[in-house]
């Protein structure tokens, strides 16, 4: 062979790709020993020889297939070595790996085991005692407590009746019909309180009463509309005119700062009223009490027997009719017609409170 000219180069091809070595000219000095290079190609243990030699041989016939060698003359130590480097001692050494690994499972598996069953005794311990614990509170409880209720009972119930008499409260008044027997309607208040005055010179009963800005002449009271007329009729017969009879509707009231006797008192007011305008405008119009008038005012008497009111409208309302009720009595005693007059005087003045409140 012709020996290499200088410039000419070597192309290898390693994994497909070219690498160019050109070659040095040749210097006068003489050329220095160039060592063999030593590549360690390191095979994967866990690898069966049999894989490794192929896979080397393959890479080896892959890189023959591909190289094209250009070898001069002028060395032969250019030639790189390869040494496959292969050794038992990693087959020796992967059968600890495994026996480890199959004991350290074992021991790790083996440890939760005794952790839990330990965990279960205490368990069982600690819920034992605490049950023992709560056994002996519930029955030692009872009989501790049974000893401390009787007084709390006691002391709850007197408390609860002292505040009784001086609490407050609110009662609502319900829409009162009262049947009127209305001698006029005046303008000013001096006309109305001069007719007012002359009427009662002639033993006739009046109350003003002011409503929507005027004031209104009442005569007497009834228990229906039929009742009241036949009593225009025997006021006109006296002397007096312009008279008629006309339903009069008080409406619903709401009472405050009241206490609880007052309420139950008011929530009797409508019935004792009722009782007493029929009992007087019958006694008006016959100048005798019924039987049947007399078992109704028994009924009302023990209801205007309270006591105690601090209120001044309830106090009035309840005056008023307490004294109708002693001039009706009055009557069934004498006889006298003034005493029933009076009595009409007393509901006219408890209309009159009842509509102010």
């Amino acid at each position: 062979m012709d020996k290499p000219k200088k410039g000419n180069t070597i192309k290898i091809k390693l994994n497909a790709e070219t690498q160019s070595i050109q070659d040095e000219p040749k210097k006068s000095e003489p050329e220095a020993s160039i060592e063999p290079v030593t590549r360690v190609i390191k095979i994967d243990s866990t690898k069966l020889d049999s894989d490794v030699f192929g896979e080397t041989a393959a890479a080896q016939e892959s890189v023959d297939k591909s190289f094209d060698w250009i070898i001069p003359e002028s060395s032969e130590n250019d030639i790189e070595e390869f040494t496959i480097v292969s050794s038992n001692t990693p087959k020796k050494g992967s059968v600890p790996k495994i026996i480890s690994f199959s004991s350290n499972s074992k021991k790790k598996n083996g440890r939760p085991l005794g952790s839990i069953v330990i965990s279960g005794i205490f368990a069982i311990l600690i819920g034992t005692t605490i049950g023992i614990v709560m056994l002996k509170l519930l029955t030692t409880g009872p009989s501790e407590k049974t000893v401390t209720e009787p007084p709390v009972v006691e002391e709850k119930g007197g408390t609860e009746e002292k505040p009784a008499a001086g609490k407050t409260t609110s009662a609502d008044l319900k829409q009162l019909t009262a049947y009127v027997i209305q001698g006029g309607v005046f303008s000013s208040k001096g006309g109305a309180k001069e007719t007012s005055s002359q009427l009662s010179s002639k033993g006739v009963p009046s109350q003003l009463v002011e409503m929507d800005g005027k004031q209104y002449l009442f005569l007497g009271v009834a228990d229906s509309i039929d009742t009241a007329k036949s009593l225009g009729t025997k006021f006109k017969e006296n002397g007096v005119e312009d008279v008629f009879a006309k339903p009069l509707l008080l409406d619903e009231k709401k009472v405050s700062d009241i206490s609880t006797k007052e309420k139950d008192f008011l929530e009797t007011v409508p019935k004792i009223y009722e009782t007493l305008s029929l009992v007087t405008s019958s006694a008006l119009l016959t100048k005798s009490i019924s039987e049947e008038s007399t078992k109704a005012l028994a009924g009302i008497e023990e209801q205007l027997k309270v006591n105690d009111l601090k209120n001044e409208k309830v106090k009035n309302l309840k005056a008023e009719l307490s004294s109708a009720e002693e001039q009706v009595k009055a009557y069934q005693k004498s006889k006298d017609a003034k005493s029933i007059r009076e009595a009409q005087q007393h509901l006219l003045n408890f209309l009159s409170t009842y509509y102010s409140m």
